[in-house]
């Protein structure tokens, strides 16, 4: 069977997250992309949204661990958001993305960013 997608995109947060005594002081923004892999087919039939994953409840938690304690690594902050985000009883499989668009690397650039995919238990 294939699985269908949920997507947050551009989830932004505000933390602590940073190598950097300056990051982990002045904090700054990050974003976050949550694709999650389930089978929505039975919310679709019932219209229930018990039967498919509440995203406002989801982005909420995902925030909350944006701003929550501070990691020196985005690679830690990707896990403990994924880790959040397969705990919802029907995700099979999530990919997480953080962005941290304001990362102190020296030169100019666009956007820093780590991708993980985890499954689900």
């Amino acid at each position: 069977m294939s699985l269908d997608q949920i997507a947050l995109r551009g989830l932004r947060g505000y933390g602590y997250h940073g190598v950097l005594d300056s990051e982990r002081r002045d904090g700054q923004e990050f974003l976050v992309d949550a694709v999650l892999w389930l089978d929505t087919s039975a919310a679709a039939a019932s219209d229930d949204l018990a039967l498919t994953v509440d995203y406002a409840a989801l982005a909420d938690r995902l925030a909350a661990i944006v701003a929550g304690p501070p990691v020196r690594l985005i690679e830690t902050l990707a896990q403990r958001l994924a880790d959040a985000a397969v705990s919802e009883p029907l995700v099979r499989e999530v990919e997480i993305t953080v962005h941290k668009p304001h990362a102190p690397v020296g030169h100019a650039c666009d956007d820093i960013a780590v991708t993980i995919r985890r499954p689900g238990p």
